[in-house]
C-alpha cells in the first residue's frame, strides 16, 4: 500500500487528532475522494495508520455550511454468483443522526463500470418493465458499536452473474462541523449464510360460549394442537383472547402478567414447543392495560407490549395507554407485537421496526386490511394477524403478509389455523428499488421531536 502523501493540514474537531489532507492523486491502494458537485464538496484526509487493528483512516470533514456530501470509493474485484460479505468501521464526530449521514453504498458492475442485471426475484406486478431488472444499490447494515467506539456497517450479498467487480463508497453527508473516519474495509468471499426458517401462524376463532376466562382458553386448545401438528414456530391469537365476549368489564376479567391466562398458555406452549401471542386485560395497581404477550416455547414469558393507541370505547372504560415499543429475541429473529386500533397508526408499527422487528404479531379485533397491508410493506415486516372478523365483510382478516404486503396465508373459516413458512434471511426485492429495507433507515426523514 502507498502511503499518503499529506498535502494540507487543518484543525481537528475538538477531542479529535488533526489529519493531513489528501487528494485521490494520493490516496493509497486505488482510493479516490468524490462528491456530487464540487461546491458542496467536503474536506479528505487518510492516515496509513490510526484506524481499526493499526489498519489506515480515512476522514472525511464538513465545514459549517449545510448540505455538504462526499466520499471516499474504491473498486473492489468479485466473482459471479458467489457470496461477498461487505464490511468497514466508522467513528463519528458531531453526527447527530449516523443512520442518514454516514452511509455505505455498494454497486454492482462489468468490467467497463456499467450496471449489471439482478438474478434475485422481485416483488411482481410493480413497476413492471422488459427484461431482467438491474442490479440495485447496495446499502450495508449498521451494526453494533464497539468497546472502543468503532461502529461496524457490514452485510453478505449474492453477487450479481455478470458482476466483475463492485464499486464502494464511504460517505459523510448532511452533517455540519462534523466528521467521520472510516477503516479496515473489506470486501470478501464467504461461504453462503445459512436459510433462517421459521413457520408464522394465525388462529381464527372468535372465543364464545366460554362463559369463564379459562373456558375462552381451553376454547383454543385443539388450534394449538393443529398448529403443531402444521409445526408452527410462532401462533398468534386474537385480542383480549382470555377474555372477549364473556360480557364483563375489564376491572372484572384484569390479571397480572404473568399470571393465571399467561401460566395456562405457557403450559400449551411448553408441550407444542412454539411460541405463543395473544392479548389481555393487565392489572397493575389502579391501572388497567390492554397488554400482548409472547410467551416462549419454555412455557416462559418472553415479554409484553401495551397497546399505545386506544380507541374511545377503551378510554371510556379507563384503559391506560402504554408507551414503550419493546421488541424481543426469539429463537428464529427479531419479534415486535401490537393490538389492534395500533394498526390504524403508522407510528407503532415503524417504532417496532426502528428497534429490528422482523415478525410483527398482530392480535387485533378489526381494522382495515390495506392498513395491514401498509403497516408490512412499509416497514419490511412479517405481519401475523389474528381477527375476529369474518372474512366475508372485508375488513380485517386473519392471515400472515408477507414483506411487500400481500397474503402468504389466511384463516378463512372460523376455527382454522394458517400458517406460512418464510426464510428471513431471504431479502425482499423490488424492481428499481432492491431491498427496500436495507433503504428504509438510510431515507427515511428524521421526526421532528418538538410536535407532541
Amino acid at each position: 500500500m502507498k502511503l499518503c502523501v499529506f498535502m494540507l493540514s487543518f484543525v481537528a474537531l475538538a477531542g479529535a487528532a488533526s489529519l493531513a489532507g489528501a487528494d485521490s492523486s494520493t490516496a493509497p491502494d486505488g482510493w479516490t475522494t468524490a462528491a456530487p458537485r464540487d461546491e458542496i464538496k467536503p474536506q479528505f484526509a487518510c492516515k496509513p495508520t490510526g484506524g481499526v487493528d493499526g489498519q489506515a483512516l480515512f476522514s472525511i470533514r464538513t465545514d459549517a455550511r449545510d448540505g455538504l456530501d462526499g466520499c471516499w470509493m474504491k473498486t473492489f474485484p468479485v466473482t459471479g454468483d458467489k457470496h461477498f460479505r461487505f464490511e468497514a468501521f466508522f467513528r463519528a464526530t458531531n453526527v447527530s443522526v449516523p443512520r442518514r449521514s454516514v452511509v455505505a453504498r455498494v454497486m454492482w458492475q462489468d468490467a467497463a463500470g456499467r450496471r449489471v442485471p439482478s438474478e434475485e426475484p422481485i416483488v411482481s406486478g410493480y413497476l413492471i418493465s422488459k427484461g431482467k431488472p438491474m442490479a440495485p444499490e447496495e446499502f450495508p447494515t449498521t451494526k453494533a458499536t464497539r468497546a472502543d467506539g468503532w461502529t461496524e456497517i457490514s452485510d453478505t450479498y449474492l453477487v450479481p452473474s455478470q458482476a466483475t467487480q463492485a464499486k464502494v463508497e464511504l460517505h459523510l453527508q448532511w452533517a455540519a462541523r462534523a466528521e467521520v473516519r472510516w477503516s479496515k474495509v473489506s470486501l470478501a468471499e464467504v461461504a453462503p449464510p445459512a436459510p433462517r426458517i421459521v413457520r408464522l401462524a394465525t388462529v381464527h376463532l372468535v372465543p364464545r360460549g366460554g362463559k369463564t376466562v379459562e373456558g375462552n382458553c381451553r376454547l383454543f386448545v385443539p388450534l394449538l394442537a393443529e398448529a403443531a401438528r402444521q409445526k408452527a414456530d410462532l401462533v398468534v391469537l386474537g385480542e383480549i383472547a382470555p377474555s372477549a365476549n364473556l360480557g364483563k368489564k375489564s376491572e372484572e376479567v384484569a390479571e397480572p402478567v404473568p399470571g393465571p391466562s399467561t401460566e395456562y398458555f405457557g403450559a400449551l406452549a411448553r408441550q407444542h414447543n412454539f411460541y405463543v401471542v395473544f392479548s389481555l386485560d393487565e392489572r397493575v395497581g389502579h391501572l388497567i392495560y390492554n397488554a400482548a404477550v409472547l410467551i416462549g416455547p419454555d412455557g416462559r414469558l418472553v415479554g409484553k407490549y401495551r397497546k399505545t393507541c386506544l380507541p374511545r370505547e377503551e378510554v371510556e372504560a379507563g384503559i391506560a395507554p402504554g408507551g414503550d415499543y419493546p421488541v424481543f429475541e426469539t429463537r428464529f429473529g427479531k419479534v415486535g407485537m401490537m393490538i389492534c386500533y395500533d394498526g390504524f397508526f403508522p407510528e407503532t408499527a415503524r417504532e417496532l421496526a426502528k428497534r429490528g422487528a422482523e415478525v410483527i404479531a398482530w392480535p387485533v379485533w378489526g381494522c382495515n386490511p390495506l392498513l395491514a397491508r401498509a403497516r408490512a410493506c412499509e416497514n419490511n415486516v412479517y405481519l401475523v394477524s389474528s381477527t375476529y372478523e369474518d372474512a366475508s365483510r372485508n375488513w380485517m382478516i386473519s392471515a400472515v403478509f408477507d414483506r411487500s404486503g400481500d397474503v402468504l396465508a389466511q384463516a378463512k373459516e372460523w376455527g382454522t389455523v394458517a400458517v406460512a413458512e418464510v426464510d428471513l434471511n431471504k431479502r425482499t426485492m423490488w424492481n428499481f428499488l432492491g431491498d427496500f429495507g436495507a433503504r428504509v433507515p438510510r431515507h427515511r426523514p428524521i421526526a421532528d421531536s418538538r410536535v407532541k
